[in-house]
Protein backbone atom coordinates (compact mmCIF):
# COMPACT_ATOMS: atom_id res chain seq x y z
CA UNK A 1 0.00 0.00 0.00
CA UNK A 2 1.33 3.45 -0.95
CA UNK A 3 1.47 5.88 1.99
CA UNK A 4 -0.69 9.00 1.84
CA UNK A 5 2.04 11.16 3.43
CA UNK A 6 5.74 10.61 2.77
CA UNK A 7 8.26 12.79 4.59
CA UNK A 8 11.95 12.33 3.82
CA UNK A 9 14.70 14.35 5.48
CA UNK A 10 12.35 17.32 5.87
CA UNK A 11 14.21 20.34 7.22
CA UNK A 12 13.26 23.97 7.75
CA UNK A 13 16.11 25.79 9.48
CA UNK A 14 15.23 29.23 10.86
CA UNK A 15 18.59 29.53 12.57
CA UNK A 16 19.57 29.43 16.25
CA UNK A 17 18.21 25.88 16.57
CA UNK A 18 14.68 26.87 15.52
CA UNK A 19 12.75 24.84 12.96
CA UNK A 20 12.60 21.13 12.14
CA UNK A 21 15.49 18.94 11.13
CA UNK A 22 15.75 15.76 9.05
CA UNK A 23 12.22 14.48 9.73
CA UNK A 24 11.43 11.15 8.07
CA UNK A 25 8.13 9.31 8.51
CA UNK A 26 5.14 7.97 6.58
CA UNK A 27 1.39 7.99 7.22
CA UNK A 28 -0.66 5.17 5.72
CA UNK A 29 -4.13 5.47 4.24
CA UNK A 30 -6.84 5.36 6.92
CA UNK A 31 -4.35 5.93 9.74
CA UNK A 32 -4.66 8.51 12.52
CA UNK A 33 -1.12 9.74 13.12
CA UNK A 34 -0.41 11.92 16.15
CA UNK A 35 2.17 14.65 16.67
CA UNK A 36 3.18 14.99 20.30
CA UNK A 37 5.53 17.59 21.72
CA UNK A 38 5.72 20.84 23.69
CA UNK A 39 5.31 24.29 22.19
CA UNK A 40 8.23 25.06 19.91
CA UNK A 41 8.94 21.41 19.16
CA UNK A 42 8.18 21.88 15.45
CA UNK A 43 4.67 20.47 15.04
CA UNK A 44 3.18 23.55 13.35
CA UNK A 45 6.25 24.09 11.16
CA UNK A 46 5.91 20.52 9.90
CA UNK A 47 2.21 20.86 9.13
CA UNK A 48 2.73 24.17 7.34
CA UNK A 49 5.28 22.48 5.09
CA UNK A 50 2.85 19.66 4.37
CA UNK A 51 0.28 22.27 3.32
CA UNK A 52 2.81 23.91 0.99
CA UNK A 53 2.89 27.22 2.86
CA UNK A 54 6.62 26.97 3.62
CA UNK A 55 9.43 25.84 1.32
CA UNK A 56 11.76 23.31 3.01
CA UNK A 57 15.41 24.20 3.46
CA UNK A 58 16.19 20.68 2.33
CA UNK A 59 14.48 17.33 2.08
CA UNK A 60 10.84 17.19 1.14
CA UNK A 61 7.36 15.79 1.59
CA UNK A 62 4.76 14.25 -0.70
CA UNK A 63 1.03 13.79 -0.21
CA UNK A 64 -0.94 11.46 -2.48
CA UNK A 65 2.21 11.21 -4.59
CA UNK A 66 2.42 14.98 -5.14
CA UNK A 67 5.15 17.35 -3.99
CA UNK A 68 3.81 19.36 -1.06
CA UNK A 69 5.37 22.65 -2.14
CA UNK A 70 5.26 22.49 -5.94
CA UNK A 71 1.79 20.92 -6.15
CA UNK A 72 0.22 22.48 -3.07
CA UNK A 73 -3.02 23.55 -4.77
CA UNK A 74 -3.76 20.02 -6.00
CA UNK A 75 -3.10 18.62 -2.51
CA UNK A 76 -5.21 21.25 -0.75
CA UNK A 77 -8.20 20.33 -2.92
CA UNK A 78 -8.31 16.96 -1.14
CA UNK A 79 -7.32 18.17 2.35
CA UNK A 80 -9.24 19.45 5.33
CA UNK A 81 -6.93 21.81 7.23
CA UNK A 82 -7.27 23.42 10.64
CA UNK A 83 -4.38 25.77 11.50
CA UNK A 84 -3.09 26.22 15.02
CA UNK A 85 -3.92 29.93 14.88
CA UNK A 86 -7.18 30.70 13.09
CA UNK A 87 -7.36 33.80 10.94
CA UNK A 88 -11.01 34.40 9.99
CA UNK A 89 -12.83 37.17 8.12
CA UNK A 90 -14.26 39.08 11.04
CA UNK A 91 -16.74 41.02 8.88
CA UNK A 92 -18.59 37.78 8.06
CA UNK A 93 -20.88 35.66 10.16
CA UNK A 94 -19.94 32.06 10.84
CA UNK A 95 -22.39 30.88 8.16
CA UNK A 96 -21.08 33.48 5.72
CA UNK A 97 -17.53 32.27 6.23
CA UNK A 98 -18.55 28.63 5.69
CA UNK A 99 -20.34 29.56 2.46
CA UNK A 100 -17.29 31.49 1.27
CA UNK A 101 -14.95 28.58 2.00
CA UNK A 102 -17.31 26.11 0.29
CA UNK A 103 -17.26 28.29 -2.84
CA UNK A 104 -13.47 28.52 -2.69
CA UNK A 105 -13.30 24.71 -2.59
CA UNK A 106 -15.72 24.37 -5.49
CA UNK A 107 -18.28 22.56 -3.36
CA UNK A 108 -21.89 22.21 -4.41
CA UNK A 109 -23.65 23.22 -1.24
CA UNK A 110 -22.20 23.07 2.27
CA UNK A 111 -21.60 19.33 2.59
CA UNK A 112 -22.12 18.23 6.17
CA UNK A 113 -21.85 21.73 7.65
CA UNK A 114 -25.33 21.72 9.21
CA UNK A 115 -24.76 18.34 10.86
CA UNK A 116 -21.40 19.52 12.20
CA UNK A 117 -22.87 22.79 13.49
CA UNK A 118 -25.43 20.77 15.42
CA UNK A 119 -22.74 18.45 16.77
CA UNK A 120 -20.69 21.37 18.11
CA UNK A 121 -23.71 23.52 19.07
CA UNK A 122 -22.52 26.28 16.77
CA UNK A 123 -24.78 29.26 16.03
CA UNK A 124 -23.46 30.36 12.65
CA UNK A 125 -25.56 33.55 12.58
CA UNK A 126 -23.18 35.30 14.96
CA UNK A 127 -20.50 37.68 13.68
CA UNK A 128 -17.04 36.16 13.74
CA UNK A 129 -15.75 39.32 15.41
CA UNK A 130 -18.01 38.74 18.40
CA UNK A 131 -17.27 35.03 18.78
CA UNK A 132 -15.21 33.63 21.66
CA UNK A 133 -12.05 31.68 20.93
CA UNK A 134 -13.88 28.38 21.46
CA UNK A 135 -16.73 29.34 19.10
CA UNK A 136 -14.27 30.45 16.41
CA UNK A 137 -12.54 27.09 16.83
CA UNK A 138 -15.84 25.36 16.12
CA UNK A 139 -16.15 27.33 12.86
CA UNK A 140 -12.67 26.15 11.91
CA UNK A 141 -13.56 22.54 12.68
CA UNK A 142 -16.76 22.65 10.61
CA UNK A 143 -14.79 24.19 7.75
CA UNK A 144 -12.13 21.45 7.90
CA UNK A 145 -14.57 18.53 8.02
CA UNK A 146 -17.59 19.65 6.00
CA UNK A 147 -16.35 18.44 2.58
CA UNK A 148 -15.54 14.91 3.84
CA UNK A 149 -11.90 15.21 2.70
CA UNK A 150 -9.75 12.11 2.29
CA UNK A 151 -6.95 13.77 4.29
CA UNK A 152 -7.19 15.94 7.43
CA UNK A 153 -4.31 17.99 8.85
CA UNK A 154 -5.33 19.27 12.28
CA UNK A 155 -3.12 21.53 14.40
CA UNK A 156 -4.27 21.67 18.05
CA UNK A 157 -7.91 21.15 16.99
CA UNK A 158 -9.51 21.29 20.45
CA UNK A 159 -7.80 24.48 21.59
CA UNK A 160 -10.41 26.59 23.39
CA UNK A 161 -13.06 23.87 23.48
CA UNK A 162 -14.73 22.77 26.72
CA UNK A 163 -14.54 19.09 27.79
CA UNK A 164 -17.95 18.24 26.29
CA UNK A 165 -16.93 19.61 22.88
CA UNK A 166 -13.54 17.88 23.15
CA UNK A 167 -15.37 14.57 23.56
CA UNK A 168 -17.59 15.35 20.60
CA UNK A 169 -14.51 16.11 18.52
CA UNK A 170 -13.05 12.71 19.44
CA UNK A 171 -16.31 11.02 18.41
CA UNK A 172 -16.16 12.88 15.08
CA UNK A 173 -12.55 11.89 14.53
CA UNK A 174 -13.34 8.23 15.15
CA UNK A 175 -16.22 8.42 12.65
CA UNK A 176 -13.90 9.94 10.04
CA UNK A 177 -11.35 7.22 10.74
CA UNK A 178 -14.04 4.55 10.23
CA UNK A 179 -14.94 6.27 6.95
CA UNK A 180 -11.35 5.73 5.79
CA UNK A 181 -9.98 9.26 6.11
CA UNK A 182 -6.27 9.71 6.79
CA UNK A 183 -5.64 12.10 9.69
CA UNK A 184 -2.56 13.84 11.03
CA UNK A 185 -3.31 15.31 14.44
CA UNK A 186 -1.09 17.64 16.44
CA UNK A 187 -2.20 17.91 20.05
CA UNK A 188 -1.23 18.57 23.66
CA UNK A 189 -4.26 16.54 24.77
CA UNK A 190 -2.85 13.15 25.72
CA UNK A 191 -6.28 11.56 26.04
CA UNK A 192 -7.18 12.87 22.60
CA UNK A 193 -4.18 11.15 21.03
CA UNK A 194 -4.59 7.98 23.06
CA UNK A 195 -8.24 7.53 22.09
CA UNK A 196 -7.81 8.23 18.39
CA UNK A 197 -4.28 7.56 17.11
CA UNK A 198 -2.72 4.43 15.67
CA UNK A 199 0.80 5.82 15.96
CA UNK A 200 2.39 8.86 17.56
CA UNK A 201 5.45 10.83 16.45
CA UNK A 202 7.28 12.47 19.35
CA UNK A 203 9.00 15.74 18.47
CA UNK A 204 11.61 17.39 20.64
CA UNK A 205 13.43 20.61 19.71
CA UNK A 206 12.68 20.12 16.04
CA UNK A 207 13.93 16.54 15.89
CA UNK A 208 11.94 13.33 15.62
CA UNK A 209 12.63 11.49 18.87
CA UNK A 210 10.54 8.43 17.98
CA UNK A 211 7.55 7.13 16.06
CA UNK A 212 5.71 4.58 18.18
CA UNK A 213 2.41 2.67 17.98
CA UNK A 214 0.02 3.73 20.72
CA UNK A 215 0.10 0.12 21.97
CA UNK A 216 3.86 0.38 22.56
CA UNK A 217 3.44 3.57 24.60
CA UNK A 218 0.69 1.94 26.64
CA UNK A 219 3.07 -0.87 27.57
CA UNK A 220 5.44 1.67 29.11
CA UNK A 221 2.68 3.22 31.20
CA UNK A 222 3.15 3.22 34.95
CA UNK A 223 0.07 2.08 36.89
CA UNK A 224 -0.56 2.69 40.57
CA UNK A 225 -2.17 -0.16 42.55
CA UNK A 226 -3.54 0.89 45.92
CA UNK A 227 -4.64 -1.59 48.57
CA UNK A 228 -6.53 -0.89 51.79
CA UNK A 229 -5.85 -3.26 54.71
CA UNK A 230 -7.70 -3.74 58.03
CA UNK A 231 -4.99 -1.94 60.00
CA UNK A 232 -1.71 -0.01 59.65
CA UNK A 233 0.08 -3.12 60.95
CA UNK A 234 -1.25 -5.18 58.03
CA UNK A 235 -0.19 -2.48 55.55
CA UNK A 236 3.28 -2.40 57.10
CA UNK A 237 3.55 -6.20 56.88
CA UNK A 238 2.65 -6.06 53.19
CA UNK A 239 5.19 -3.31 52.63
CA UNK A 240 7.90 -5.43 54.23
CA UNK A 241 7.06 -8.25 51.80
CA UNK A 242 7.05 -5.89 48.79
CA UNK A 243 9.99 -3.47 48.99
CA UNK A 244 9.14 -0.18 47.37
CA UNK A 245 5.51 -0.12 48.44
CA UNK A 246 4.46 3.23 49.90
CA UNK A 247 2.45 3.03 53.11
CA UNK A 248 0.09 5.63 54.51
CA UNK A 249 -1.97 4.47 57.48
CA UNK A 250 -3.88 1.34 56.48
CA UNK A 251 -3.17 1.82 52.77
CA UNK A 252 -0.25 0.75 50.62
CA UNK A 253 0.43 1.65 46.99
CA UNK A 254 2.65 -0.03 44.40
CA UNK A 255 3.77 1.43 41.06
CA UNK A 256 4.29 -1.01 38.19
CA UNK A 257 5.42 -0.41 34.63
CA UNK A 258 4.28 -3.08 32.19
CA UNK A 259 2.72 -6.39 33.23
CA UNK A 260 5.79 -8.39 34.23
CA UNK A 261 5.36 -8.03 38.00
CA UNK A 262 1.58 -7.95 38.17
CA UNK A 263 1.09 -11.70 38.68
CA UNK A 264 3.60 -11.74 41.52
CA UNK A 265 1.94 -8.71 43.13
CA UNK A 266 -1.52 -10.26 43.00
CA UNK A 267 -0.23 -13.56 44.37
CA UNK A 268 1.28 -11.74 47.33
CA UNK A 269 -1.85 -9.65 47.97
CA UNK A 270 -4.00 -12.80 47.97
CA UNK A 271 -2.38 -13.79 51.23
CA UNK A 272 -3.70 -10.69 53.02
CA UNK A 273 -7.12 -9.52 54.12
CA UNK A 274 -7.58 -6.70 51.62
CA UNK A 275 -10.58 -4.44 52.24
CA UNK A 276 -10.36 -2.45 49.03
CA UNK A 277 -8.28 -2.10 45.88
CA UNK A 278 -8.05 0.60 43.20
CA UNK A 279 -5.98 1.03 40.05
CA UNK A 280 -4.88 4.30 38.47
CA UNK A 281 -4.19 3.38 34.84
CA UNK A 282 -2.04 6.42 34.17
CA UNK A 283 -2.10 8.16 30.79
CA UNK A 284 -0.24 8.56 27.56
CA UNK A 285 1.52 11.45 29.27
CA UNK A 286 2.81 9.07 31.93
CA UNK A 287 3.87 6.61 29.28
CA UNK A 288 5.61 9.38 27.35
CA UNK A 289 7.53 10.53 30.42
CA UNK A 290 8.27 6.95 31.40
CA UNK A 291 9.52 6.16 27.90
CA UNK A 292 12.00 9.06 27.82
CA UNK A 293 12.56 9.63 31.51
CA UNK A 294 14.55 12.69 32.55
CA UNK A 295 15.70 13.23 28.96
CA UNK A 296 12.45 15.10 28.24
Amino acid sequence: MNPVIEVQGLTKDYGQGRGVFDLTFQVEKGEVFGFLGPNGAGKTTTIRQLMGFVRPTRGGARILGKDCFRQAAAIQAHTGYLPGELSLMDDLTGDGFLRFMAQMRGMKGLGSAEELKELFRLDGRQSLRKMSKGTRQKVGLVCAFMAHPELLLLDEPTSGLDPLMQNRFIELLLREKARGATILLSSHMFEELERTCDRVAILRAGHLAAVEPIAALRQTRTKQYQFTFPSPASAAAFSAAWPGAKVEGSSASVALTGQEELSRLLSLVAGYDVKDMSVDGGSLEGAFLGYYGEEV
